[in-house]
């Protein structure tokens, strides 16, 4: 089952970053699509996949994640 989740990213300060962490939770597996958001301190994602594994993704890429 689809789904969208909201996580909050933190560490974000241009737009390589946003793609970087785009990058980094695309790779996840189940994940469809994802928008990351530097000024709202988030990230967007739609597809069917573990909260914890987005943050662990966003984690390895050198940001700070939460759900």
């Amino acid at each position: 089952m689809t789904s969208t989740r909201t996580i909050t990213v933190s560490g974000m300060s241009c737009a390589h970053c946003e793609e970087t962490v785009e990058d980094a939770l695309l790779a996840v597996s189940g994940v469809e699509s994802a928008e990351a958001d530097r000024e709202s301190e988030s990230a967007t994602v739609e597809g069917d996949t573990d909260v914890s594994d987005l943050v662990a993704a966003v984690d390895d890429a050198g940001y700070d994640a939460s759900s």
